[in-house]
């Protein structure tokens, strides 16, 4: 009787432990997410080019293991905030190059609502049923390296249709990792709301850039 009560307040007590890290990480996604969208803003105001949208990308992902390492001490707020930022700035260029389509603002409100659907949609569905997504970890860390190869090889090769099946590949990736992420929180695999926060944040950064990327593609003004 002694052991059954000892282990269903262990039960409650990591039931409590994960509701705060997925209220935390939630909380903190909101706010980095509109960080994000307020840099994004700058940068588009200040018309920075590809190649320095380029340039903070490459620092904005070197921020991921300076976050990681500091996701445990105090400054790891401002840390999560400062790769955020870097992120949502180099967005800029390409949100200026899409916004000069003629149907550029509505191609990029449509990218924004399919991304939200799809966040929202797996998010719900991992957060309702409480399935383990850990045996897809290897499968989408694969398919990751192998769309990074892709991508890069394709910037010498310049393949049009390359291009379009490498996003939706990156399409489908993120939202394994969506759910990958998500389920990680809610059978507490991940105790840490900062690194929590930096996995679906990336998580729904690539997959709005790859929708953008495909819906760009298909526009009659490409």
């Amino acid at each position: 009787m002694e052991n059954n009560t000892l282990h269903a307040h262990a039960s409650s007590a990591s039931v409590l432990e994960t509701n705060k890290v997925l209220r935390n990480t939630y909380a903190l996604l909101a706010m980095t997410l509109t960080f994000s969208a307020v840099t994004a803003g700058v940068s588009m105001a200040m018309g920075l080019s590809h190649m320095m949208g380029l340039v903070l990308s490459l620092v904005g992902f070197g921020l991921i293991f300076v976050v990681n390492k500091k996701a445990d001490t105090s400054s790891g707020i401002f840390w999560v905030f400062a790769f955020t930022g870097v992120l949502g700035a180099a967005l800029g260029p390409m949100l200026n190059h899409y916004l000069a389509f003629a149907n550029g603002p509505a191609l990029i409100m449509q990218a924004l609502g399919s991304t939200a659907v799809i966040f929202f949609s797996l998010s719900a569905y991992a957060l309702t049923t409480k399935k383990d997504f850990s045996f897809m970890g290897g499968f989408l860390m694969v398919g990751l390296v192998m769309a990074i190869i892709a991508g890069i090889a394709n910037i010498f090769l310049q393949i049009p249709a390359m291009h379009l099946a490498i996003n939706a590949i990156v399409v489908l990736i993120m939202s394994g990792f969506i759910l990958f992420d998500t389920s990680r929180i809610v059978n507490g695999g991940e105790t840490n709301y900062i690194r929590a926060t930096v996995g679906l944040y990336l998580n729904i950064y690539n997959l709005f850039t790859s929708l953008l990327a495909l819906l760009g593609a298909f526009s009659s003004d490409d």
